[in-house]
Formats: structure tokens, sequence, C-alpha cells
């Protein structure tokens, strides 16, 4: 159990309420009965000490550091807790030569955030059962987890906690907290379901938001803190501001506004917008995300858009801020509003799986360079066909490697631009003879 006791436990002079308040046992733990309750399936797992790789898919402050904890507590296995978000697969790789002496439950926040190369790394171990890596994700797995690591690991659903639940965890922070319970504060029942409504099935907000009320009122009133409806609200305002440019809150609200510029909303793109600039996020970051939206979900239905949010980013840096924002905000509003595909991106995939999974095919003889007269002898460059020299500037020539011919990657939709690249591409189906 000392294997990694010292170098990966970092102790701190004063942790977060979220922190203090983590069950220790799993009769603590709360909500996710659907997982632990008699008869379901983490329970019997737990029961009969046969924990496989996991990974634990829910939304932010269900309890998944927690429960991966307690399940390596449960077996008596060190538990390894480390982030996607802080760290590389250096790190996770000298830890993983670690295991050969003693087996562990490694934990992995933010496991989507691992590229598919990255997660590739896990596999011999997950598959000899060296380790029993348990990979949190925000993210469907389906779409941000690669294939074989899914077939080898069970996918556990978390649901969001109800109110009851986060009622349950409050009032034992104002119970049991050491801080809290040394200057115990009025609260009320409605302030309690107030705070507790506004977590939305978060506990770590509520604990978060909790704490803010309990400082603020403690300030108000050292002898006796109040927390009632006004301090709640207060506290709940600038509990927005606190924000953590690395961590859940910040991928929260770059993923809201992600999300807003595909739906075409730009009422939202702005309100999420306005949001990660007023918590003091770089502009600069918010501007990149939105000029790799311009080609992952606009694309060729208006290249436009790129060109115009690489000029509103180029507009900022010249203005800076606060005038420079509202050439972000313009750059939001036209994304919104912008015809969609996400062909590009699609067949950007396609292309990129085919590249890493086939044997690497020559460069067909007719297209390949011939610089020096040997090369001519050998035969390249040799029947290439200059489509300038035909009607239209196209001919009927083969570009692929001959075992990839018919393969289409690129699917344009009828929407926007886009709609006349797709005419365009079907007359040089044509000419090619495969439409």
């Amino acid at each position: 159990m000392e294997l990694f006791e010292k170098e990966f436990v970092k102790k701190e002079p004063k942790k977060p309420l979220a922190d203090r308040m983590r069950p220790r046992t799993l009769q603590d733990f709360v909500g996710q009965e659907h997982l632990l309750g008699e008869g379901k399936l983490l329970k019997m797992l737990l029961d009969r000490k046969e924990i496989p790789s996991l990974i634990f898919w829910g939304p932010s402050g269900t309890g998944k550091t927690s429960l991966g904890f307690l399940m390596g507590k449960a077996l008596q296995l060190p538990f390894v807790a480390l982030s996607a978000v802080s760290i590389g697969i250096k790190e996770v790789k000298e830890i993983l030569q670690k295991t050969k002496h003693q087996k562990i439950i490694l934990f992995i926040d933010e496991f989507h955030r691992f590229n598919k190369l990255q997660q590739d790394t896990f596999l011999p171990h997950v598959e000899s059962g060296d380790i029993i890596l348990i990979g949190a994700t925000t993210e469907n797995p389906s779409f941000e987890i690669i294939a074989p690591l899914i077939s080898r690991m069970r996918v556990v659903t978390l649901n969001p906690l109800s109110d009851a639940d986060i009622e349950r965890i409050v009032r034992r922070a104002l119970k049991e907290d050491a801080e809290l319970a040394s200057l115990p504060p009025t609260i009320g029942d409605d302030a309690v379901t107030e705070l507790c409504g506004l977590a939305m099935g978060d506990a770590r907000k509520a604990l978060n938001l909790l704490e803010v009320c309990y400082q603020m009122a403690a300030q108000k009133n050292p002898k006796q803190p109040l927390i009632d409806h006004a301090v709640v609200r207060e506290g709940f305002q600038k509990k927005i501001l606190v924000y953590d440019k690395k961590g859940e809150y910040h991928y929260d609200l770059i993923s809201a506004l992600h999300k807003s510029l595909r739906g075409s909303d730009p009422d939202a793109s702005l309100y999420w917008l306005l949001r990660m600039i007023e918590s003091g996020e770089d502009p600069l970051y918010i501007a990149r995300r939105m000029v790799r939206f311009a080609s992952e979900d606009v694309g060729n239905a208006d290249p436009f858009a790129l060109s115009l949010t690489m000029s509103c980013m180029e507009a900022f840096n010249f203005i800076g801020p606060p005038e420079g924002y509202l050439a972000l905000a313009q750059a939001a509003i036209y994304l919104a509003l912008a015809e969609k595909s996400n062909a590009i991106y699609k067949a950007y995939g396609q292309a990129e799986r085919d590249v890493r999974d086939l044997p690497e095919c020559p460069v067909p003889l007719h297209l390949r360079n011939a610089p020096t007269k040997l090369m001519k002898d050998l035969g390249y460059a040799h029947g290439y066909l200059y489509p300038h020299d035909f009607e239209g500037a196209v001919v009927d020539q083969e570009y692929l490697p001959e075992k990839l011919q018919g393969r289409r990657y690129y699917h344009p939709t009828d929407r926007g631009y886009e709609k006349k690249l797709k005419e365009f591409l079907e007359r040089v189906k044509k000419v090619h003879g495969t439409d």
C-alpha cells in the first residue's frame, strides 16, 4: 500500500469543503442506487471483490472519483488518481511500470482527453489485468474512447444526483465538517432547498456554494453566521466568477458555447461567450476554439466562416479588450447562423483511419515526380494526364493507390456552398465513370 503513497499523495494546508466531505466508506456514499443498491451491478461486484476495468460515464459531481477511491479501499488496493487534463502519457507509463510490483486501481479523470494513440497505451495492461483502470468521462464513450478499450471494460453510467441526495450531502456537511461545526451557521429549510436546487444534481457545486455562502455569512456576522435567500443568491453569483481555467467548469462552459454554435442559437452562443469572458477566460482561447469550429462544424457549407473567424481573432489582437470583445461576439453570432456541415471532419477521420490502420500503399507511378532521366526510364510520371489539357480541366484518371481505389472520404451536403461542391463532384464522377 506504500508504493505510491509518498510520490503521489500531496498534503494541502486546507482542502475545499467538497474534498473534505468525500465519503470515507461505501455506506457514506450518496446516490447511484441503480449501481450500489442490493442486487445491483457494482454492489455484486464489490461483494465478490471482482472489479473489472470500468468506464464511469456521467455528469460532474456525481461521485465518480469518490466511488473509485472507495472501490480501491474495499479491495485493499492502492488508488492512484490522475487527470488527463494535467498529465501526459509519459507520466502514465512511469506509473504503469511500477504495477509490475503491485496491482493498483488507476483512476483517470477526463479520460476522453487522451487521444486514440494515447489510449492504446492502456490496452495491454487492461487485457493482462495488471491494473484495474477506471476511466471517468462526461462525454459519450462510444465517440470518445477507442473500441478495443470499450470491449475490454464495462461502461457504468452515473446519473445526476436528486435534490434529496444533494440535501443529504449538504446537511451532513453542516453537521460533520469541523470548520462549519466550529461556528455553526443558521440556515433555514428554504435556503437549503434553494441551494440544493441551484446545484443541478452536482454535489461538488452544492458544497462549493455552501462554502462560499458560509464564508460570506461569517464575514458579515462573525458571531452568528446567517445563510438566507439573499446570501445564497449572492454566493451563487460570486461562484460563477470563481472560474478554474484548467478544471471541469472551464470545459463545461466551452462545451456549452460549442454546442450552442452547432445548434444555430445566436442568443445562447452570445450568453456562453460572455460567461467565459466575464469569468476571466483567455479570449484568444475562445477565439481558437471558434476557429476550430469554423472547420469542424461549418466547413465548406460556408467557407467564408473560417476567414471571418480568423479576421475577428486578428481584430481582437489589434484592438484588445474590452472593445475587442465585440469582434469575438461577431464571430460567434456569424458561426451560429452559418450553414452547418461536418463533412470535412468526418472525411478527415475516415482518411486518418485508413492511413493508420492499412499498410502503406506505394504512390502510383503516373503520380510520381520524375526529375531525372533514370526516374523517367523507370516509368515515373509515365501516363500522367494533365487535367488542363482536357475539357473542364477534368480527366478520367486514378489518383488513389490501387488497393484504395473507389474509396470516398468526402461526402458534401446539400447545404450552403457545399451544394455547389457536390454538383461539381458529381460532374467529376461522371467523367471518371464512377457515378
